[in-house]
C-alpha cells in the first residue's frame, strides 16, 4: 500500500501570496512553478496528478510538497519557502589574508624579494608566494584573477598599499 502524500493546508495569506506569485509576470518561472505545485497540493491533488497537469516529475512534486510542509513549521515567509536551500559548496582554498599578501607583494618592488626583474608577472608572484610559504601551491592563473579583481596591473604602474609618508 502506498503512503498518503502530506496534506497541505494553506492560510488565507499564504494562498493569496502564492496566487499573486503565479499570476505576476515578473515572478521567476522556477518560483511560479513551485507555487503552482503547492497550490495544487493544497487542493488535495496527489503527486501524480500534479506531475501530470504541470508536466513535471512526480519526484519534483513530492519534493516541493515535503519542503513546503517542513518549512511551514519553521514559520518562514512564502518566498523563503519557495527558494532553494543554501548549499555549502566547496571550502575556500585560500584565505583572505593570503590574497592580501599577494596584493601587497604585487604593490612592492620585486627587487625587495631578490628578484632581478623590473615588474611582477603572475608567474613570478605565484612562485614567490610558494617560496615564502604564504601558500602551499597556487597557479599563476589564480594570481592573475586576484590581480584582475583588485584592478592591479603591476606591469603597468607602481602601486603602494599605504601612501608614502
Amino acid at each position: 500500500m502506498r503512503c498518503q502524500p502530506l496534506t497541505i493546508t494553506l492560510s488565507d495569506t499564504d494562498q493569496q501570496a502564492l496566487e499573486k506569485l503565479v499570476n505576476r509576470p515578473s515572478t521567476p518561472q522556477q518560483i511560479a512553478q513551485r507555487a503552482r505545485i503547492v497550490l495544487k497540493a493544497a487542493l488535495g491533488q496527489n503527486n501524480a496528478e500534479i506531475a501530470r497537469t504541470l508536466d513535471i516529475s512526480i519526484k519534483m512534486a513530492r519534493h516541493w510538497r515535503h519542503y513546503w510542509v517542513e518549512t511551514t513549521e519553521q514559520s518562514k515567509t512564502v518566498m523563503e519557502r519557495l527558494r532553494d536551500r543554501q548549499r555549502p559548496g566547496s571550502p575556500l582554498k585560500f584565505t583572505l589574508e593570503q590574497q592580501v599578501e599577494c596584493m601587497a607583494m604585487a604593490c612592492r618592488d620585486p627587487m625587495e624579494y631578490g628578484r632581478p626583474i623590473s615588474h611582477w608577472s603572475s608567474h613570478e608572484l605565484a612562485d614567490e608566494l610558494i617560496k615564502l610559504g604564504i601558500v602551499e601551491q597556487i597557479s599563476p592563473r589564480q594570481v592573475g584573477r586576484w590581480l584582475a579583481e583588485a584592478e592591479l596591473k603591476p606591469h603597468q604602474s607602481r602601486y603602494w598599499l599605504f601612501p608614502p609618508v
